[in-house]
């Protein structure tokens, strides 16, 4: 009980403020690297609430900056923090905080998309999928540039229950653009419903907390900013490969404003398009008239089950793409001697 008091009543030192920081370490936002500061701490302390009681807990935070969420998740008692920032300007700042917090906090300079996280914390925190999840923490005021790519990344982690997923149904709290943060949590109907939405939700329960407004922030951006928590299901909402379903979503959302069906089609060949979407679409029970932000995550799972299973009769379909089969039709008209695919032979 001691230790878990010790735990809660750490408090950092006094120390310079973040603008007192950017100031003397010569820090400026890089508009290139989408890069824009929080300086409110009030606001930090908000952003690291929504991910729970970090009393005690192992945590890694994603582009820490000049440090200001970093000094709200230490204030929050985790006892463990690995912060993993790209740019070296940053360094100093951090290892300043380093020294308040002794053996709290521990720097990675790195670029977050290579970096392996399956390596960063003890495996003896690791909990099964199936149970509730591991008390390790992922956090991140993300620059705009690198927040998508970055989340379709641990989506697809979370999937294969790689990098940060080793340890089990990891929690995530990130910012994101506002709009983009409107996509992940869109729900069906929405106007804002997109494969953002899909890929996320039939992985996770993904929750909106609140918008942080431009102004916050220095330089202020164009637009507000949306803190969103990702909670992994212990069972995902469909239960097919990754890049399937990833596969069958972003075709669906191809023409967002036309019928599903039309998406569905460049799923296949030109030859036999019409009638393997029907096939898929019946056996899915989806009526091709639905546009795509109209269809639900059980029509969805439908859908990349019946892709599947035509898959699984004939394997070449999954690597089957319209954009190569343009490609090739051009070449061929072009050179005359280009090759078919298996794709676009009669089974």
């Amino acid at each position: 009980m001691a230790a878990s008091g010790k735990l809660a009543s750490f408090r950092l030192p006094p120390l310079p403020t973040i603008g007192e920081v950017i100031k003397l370490f010569n820090l400026r936002a890089e508009k290139q690297l989408s890069q824009n500061f929080l300086l409110d701490l009030r606001l930090t302390d908000k952003i690291v609430r929504q991910a729970g009681n970090l009393r005690g807990a192992h945590v890694c935070e994603v582009g820490p900056g000049p440090g200001g969420i970093t000094r709200s998740i230490l204030n929050a008692g985790a006892a463990d923090l690995l912060v993993v920032e790209k740019d070296t300007r940053f360094i100093p700042g951090l290892q300043l905080l380093s020294e308040a917090a002794p053996g709290k906090l521990r720097i990675v300079h790195g670029d977050i998309l290579t970096y392996r996280m399956n390596r960063g914390f003890p495996s003896n925190i690791s909990k099964a999928w199936e149970e509730d999840p591991p008390n390790l923490h992922i956090i991140g005021n993300l620059p705009f540039s690198v927040s998508t790519p970055l989340i379709i990344r641990w989506l697809a982690n979370m999937a294969d229950r790689t990098g940060p997923f080793a340890y089990g149904r990891t929690k995530l709290t990130l910012t994101f653009q506002k709009e983009v943060a409107e996509r992940l949590t869109a729900s069906t109907g929405s106007s804002q419903r997109s494969r953002l939405s899909v890929m996320a939700q039939y992985l996770c329960t993904v929750h909106s907390c609140f918008t942080i407004p431009g102004r916050a922030f220095v330089p202020k951006p164009e637009v507000d900013v949306g803190v969103v928590h990702f909670t992994p299901l212990a069972r995902p909402q469909i239960q097919q490969p990754f890049k399937l379903v990833e596969k069958v979503v972003r075709n669906v959302f191809q023409f967002r404003r036309k019928y599903c069906r039309k998406g569905i089609e460049l799923l296949f060949p030109e030859a036999r398009r019409p009638a393997l979407a029907e096939v898929m679409m019946r056996e899915a029970d989806v009526d091709p008239t639905l546009r795509p932000a109209e269809l639900t995550l059980p029509q969805f799972r439908g859908l990349a089950d019946a892709y599947a299973h035509l898959c699984s009769a004939e394997p070449g379909l999954l690597a089957y793409d319209f954009r190569e089969e343009l490609r090739l039709k051009h070449l061929r008209r072009k050179t005359g001697n280009t090759p078919e695919p298996p794709w676009l032979k009669s089974p």
